[in-house]
C-alpha cells in the first residue's frame, strides 16, 4: 500500500520499531502499521508491504516487512515534505516560497539546478549550496536506510555509514561488512555481524572471528580493563561467536598477534598469557618507562630536619593566611624535592589548601606552575580555588585537527609542553591513554603532582592510573587524613567518611544531609519532583535548575536517568509560548533546558560531560545554541540538526558523569532495582559532589546495599608492576 503517515504513536530510535497510522486515500479509515521503519516522520509518503494481523486489543494491523519513502509528486506533498525539517535550511516559511515559485518542479530544481534556489528571496549562494548538499545527503541516506532496514540497523547507524562511505556504502558492506567495526565510530561488531550474516558471510569466516576477538577486547576496555587474560578472552569470544567455532579461536588469536596490522599483543604474565589491544599495550609500557626514567630509584627517604624548615612554612602561612597540618607541610616538601608526587585524601582533609600552599612555595622558588584537570568543570573549580588559570588536559595538550593528520595531540615528545611543575587535579579520572599523552609531552626534568581522591569511582576509560601509580610503591604519596574542624561540622563530610568506612550515614533536622525513605518507585518519582521543583528551592533559596542536581546510579528504568529527565523537564522547564522548541526523534529540546554534551567534540571544544543551558533554538534551520559556563568566559556553541544526538537532557545525570563536578545541592535516588550499580564508591562519589546539601531518597535496603558493597570490579592492568620492575619490553616499535 502507498499513502501518507498521518500519525506516529510510538517510535524507538534505537531499533527503529514504529507504530503509526497510514492514510491510504481520502475518505478511507487510516490503516495502523507496525514494524521496523527507521527514520519515519509524520507527513512522509511511503510504500509499505506486510501481512495483516488482528491484535486482541488494537484490532486489525499491518505488520510491515519492508517500506520505502516516496518523494512527493504534488505541490501539496512537496510542501509537507519540505516543511518537515528533513532538509537543513528549509523550514515551513522557506518551503512555502519554494513550492510557490517552482511548483511540482521543486525537488528536481534542488537536485539538478540548485543555483536557481537563489531566485527565492532570503536564499543566497551559501544557503542554496547547503540546501542542495543536504537534499543530496537526504536522498543518499534514505537509499542506505532502505537497504539496511530489513537488517535491523538504526537510523543513526545508517547515517554514520553514509557519512563514512557516501555513495559506496552498499558496495563496502557487500565487499567486507566487518571492516565497518574498525572504520566507523560508534559501530561495533554486533551491527557488522548482523549485516554480514544477512549478506551470507559464513559464521566461521576468519574475518568474523578476528573482528569478534578484537570486539571482546574493546568491550573489556570500555569496562576499564587494559588487557584480558587469554582464557577469559577466549571464553567471552566463544560466547559471542558461538561454540561451534571455539576450537579455531586460539589459532585465530595467534594469527592476530603475529600480523603487523593485527592490532593485538600477547604477553606472558604470572604464568599466563595476557591479550592487549596494541594501543593500550604500548601506552602502558611507555608510561612505565617514562615514569621510571623520572623516578630513578623511587621516592627519597628524607632525613628528619631536611627540606623546608619551620620558618619557611611560618612565612608561607602568614603571607597567604594559611594554617597547615603536618601532612600538608609534608606534601609541600615532597613537591619541592621529588619529581612525582601524589596528594590524596577525602573531603574536608584540605587538598585545596595543600595545593594553595604548594603554589605559594613555588612562587617563593620563582617557579611558575602549570595547572590542569581532566574536565572543563574541574579545571574551572581549580582556577577559582587557586587564583591560577587551569586548563583541561586536552586543551593543555592541544588536541585537535593537525594539518594533514586529522585529530591529534599537538604536544608530544617532538613538541613538548613548557613549564617546570605540572599540577593535575581530579587525577582519579585520568585513564591510561590520556595519562600517556600527558607523560610523553612533559619536558625533561619536569615535576608532576597528581591530586585526587582515590576512593572515588575510577576513570571512565581503561586503566586505574592513580591507584596503579600509588600501588607501585615508587612514588611519594601523601595521604591527607585529618578532617579540619570547619569541615567536621558538615554532615556531608562526616557521612562521606562514614560511607567510606562501611557505616550508614546519619542525618539530623538542622543538618546538611537528609535521607527520606520511600520504597515505591512511582511514589519516589513524585516525591523527587516535589523536592526539586518546590521544596528544596524554597528551603535553600536556590535556582532549581542551576543549583540542584539529581544524580542517578543507572540510566534505565522508572527511576533511571532517561525517565527522570523527561519528568524533570516538564516540572522545571514546561512548554510556553515564548520558548522555542525543537522535536528531535522522541524527545523535545526547549529554550532553557539543561543539557549535557555526551561525546567529545574537539572542533567545538566541548567534551563528554560538559553541561550548559539551551540559549536559543532556530526551528527553521534546525539549530540549537547552548551556553556553557565551564571556562573563564561564557561561550555559545551551535549545534546543527545532525549533531543533536550529541546532547542529552541533564536535569538528571549518572553518578559517573558527575565526576569532577560540584553542585550546591545533590538529590540521589536509591532503589533496589539499581542493585547492580549500588556500590560504596559510587555512593561516596555522589555524596562528595555536594557543597551545601545532600538528599538521599529511596529504600533503606538499597542504601544499606550500597554502603556494604565495597566489591569494586577489579581492573586488569599491569602499570603498577611495570613501574616497579622497570621491564624493558622488546619490539615496541614507533608509537
Amino acid at each position: 500500500m502507498e499513502g501518507k503517515i498521518k500519525k506516529i504513536t510510538f517510535q524507538n530510535e534505537e531499533n527503529g520499531y514504529t507504530i503509526a497510522t497510514l492514510q491510504v486515500e481520502k475518505g478511507r479509515e487510516p490503516v495502523p502499521v507496525v514494524g521496523t521503519m527507521p527514520g519515519l516522520s509524520t507527513g512522509d509518503r511511503v510504500k509499505v508491504s506486510g501481512k495483516w494481523h488482528r491484535h486482541e486489543k488494537f484490532g486489525l494491523q499491518l505488520l510491515v516487512d519492508s517500506y520505502e519513502k516516496v518523494l512527493p509528486v504534488t505541490s501539496e506533498g512537496m510542501l509537507q515534505f519540505l516543511s518537515s525539517g528533513s532538509v537543513k535550511g528549509i523550514g515551513p516559511a522557506t518551503a512555502k516560497k519554494l513550492v510557490a515559485h517552482f511548483g511540482i518542479q521543486t525537488l528536481e530544481v534542488m537536485e539538478r539546478e540548485p543555483e536557481r534556489l537563489t531566485e527565492i528571496e532570503g536564499i543566497g549562494k551559501v544557503k542554496a549550496e547547503t540546501i542542495a548538499r543536504t537534499f543530496a545527503e537526504h536522498r543518499g541516506v534514505q537509499s542506505v536506510m532502505v537497504y539496511l532496514q530489513t537488517r535491523g540497523v538504526t537510523p543513526s547507524v545508517a547515517n554514520r555509514l553514509y557519512q563514512r562511505y557516501g555513495a559506496q556504502t552498499i558496495e563496502v558492506l557487500e565487499g567486507n561488512p566487518y571492516r565497518v567495526a574498525d572504520e566507523v565510530r560508534g559501530i561495533g561488531f554486533k551491527t557488522a555481524d548482523k549485516l554480514a550474516r544477512m549478506l551470507g558471510v559464513p559464521a566461521d569466516s576468519p574475518a568474523r572471528l578476528k573482528v569478534g576477538i578484537k570486539h571482546v577486547l574493546r568491550e573489556a576496555a570500555d569496562d576499564g580493563h587494559v588487557y584480558l587474560p587469554e582464557r577469559e578472552l577466549l571464553q567471552k569470544a566463544e560466547a559471542l561467536l558461538g561454540s561451534d567455532v571455539a576450537m579455531r579461536l586460539p589459532g585465530i588469536l595467534g594469527e592476530l598477534a603475529e600480523e603487523r596490522t593485527g592490532g593485538v599483543i600477547l604477553e606472558e604474565t604470572d604464568g599466563q598469557r595476557a591479550a592487549f589491544l596494541a594501543g593500550f599495550y604500548f601506552a602502558e609500557v611507555k608510561c612505565a618507562q617514562i615514569l621510571r626514567q623520572s623516578l630513578g630509584d623511587g621516592p627519597s627517604s628524607l632525613p628528619a630536619g631536611s627540606g623546608p624548615d619551620e620558618a619557611y612554612f611560618a612565612e608561607i602561612e602568614q603571607e597567604h593566611g594559611l594554617t597547615l597540618a603536618p601532612l600538608q607541610r609534608r606534601a609541600v616538601a615532597a613537591v619541592l624535592q621529588e619529581r612525582l608526587v601524589v596528594i590524596t585524601g577525602g573531603p574536608g582533609t584540605g587538598k585545596t589548601t595543600t595545593v594553595r600552599a604548594v603554589l605559594a612555595a613555588l612562587k617563593r622558588e620563582r617557579v611558575t606552575p602549570v595547572l590542569a584537570a581532566p574536565t572543563g568543570r574541574a579545571a574551572k573549580r581549580m582556577t577559582e580555588s587557586t587564583g591560577v588559570e587551569a586548563k583541561t588536559l586536552h586543551r593543555l595538550l592541544e588536541y585537535g585537527p593537525q594539518e594533514g593528520e586529522g585529530l591529534r595531540f599537538g604536544r608530544n615528545e617532538d613538541n613538548r609542553l613548557e613549564g617546570e611543575v605540572f599540577i593535575v587535579d581530579e587525577a582519579s579520572m585520568i585513564d591510561l591513554l590520556l595519562f600517556f599523552q600527558l607523560l610523553r609531552a612533559l619536558p625533561d626534568g619536569a615535576k608532576l603532582v597528581l591530586c585526587g581522591d582515590i576512593d572515588q569511582l575510577p576513570s571512565v576509560g581503561a586503566g586505574s592510573v592513580l591507584q596503579d601509580v600509588i600501588d607501585s610503591g615508587r612514588v611519594s604519596v601523601v595521604r591527607l587524613q585529618t578532617i579540619f574542624r570547619q569541615a567536621e561540622e558538615s554532615l556531608i563530610v562526616k557521612n562521606a567518611h562514614r560511607i567510606n568506612e562501611g557505616r550508614l550515614p546519619e542525618s539530623r533536622k538542622d543538618g546538611d544531609f537528609f535521607f527520606i525513605e520511600e520504597e515505591r518507585p512511582a511514589e519516589l518519582v513524585r516525591l523527587l519532583l516535589d523536592l526539586t521543583a518546590r521544596r528544596l528551592p524554597a528551603y535553600l533559596q536556590a535556582d532549581p535548575v542551576e543549583d540542584l542536581q539529581v544524580l542517578v546510579p543507572m540510566r534505565r528504568g522508572l527511576v533511571g536517568v532517561e525517565a527522570l529527565n523527561g519528568h524533570l523537564q516538564e516540572a522545571l522547564n514546561p512548554p510556553a509560548k515564548d520558548k522555542a522548541e525543537l522535536k528531535h526523534g522522541m524527545r523535545v529540546l526547549r529554550v532553557g533546558d539543561k543539557v549535557m554534551q555526551v561525546k567529545n567534540q574537539y572542533q567545538k571544544e566541548v567534551f563528554n560531560g560538559d553541561v550548559g543551558r539551551i540559549a536559543t533554538i532556530d526551528p527553521e534551520e534546525g539549530e540549537v545554541v547552548v551556553l556553557y559556563h565551564d571556562q573563564a568566559e561564557p561561550r555559545h556553541v551551535t549545534y546543527a540538526l545532525g549533531e543533536l544526538e550529541e546532547l542529552s537532557l541533564a536535569y538528571a545525570v549518572s553518578v559517573h558523569k558527575s565526576q569532577g563536578s560540584e553542585y550546591p545541592c545533590v538529590v540521589l535516588p536509591l532503589v533496589k532495582e539499581h542493585r547492580v550499580m549500588l556500590q560504596r564508591n559510587l555512593l561516596y562519589t555522589g555524596v562528595t559532589r555536594a557543597k551545601r546539601l545532600v538528599v538521599l531518597v529511596g529504600a533503606r535496603d538499597a542504601l544499606r546495599i550500597a554502603v556494604q558493597n565495597r566489591t569494586a570490579k577489579r581492573r586488569y592492568t599491569r602499570l603498577a608492576e611495570r613501574i616497579r620492575t622497570a621491564e624493558r619490553e622488546a619490539h615496541l616499535g614507533e608509537n
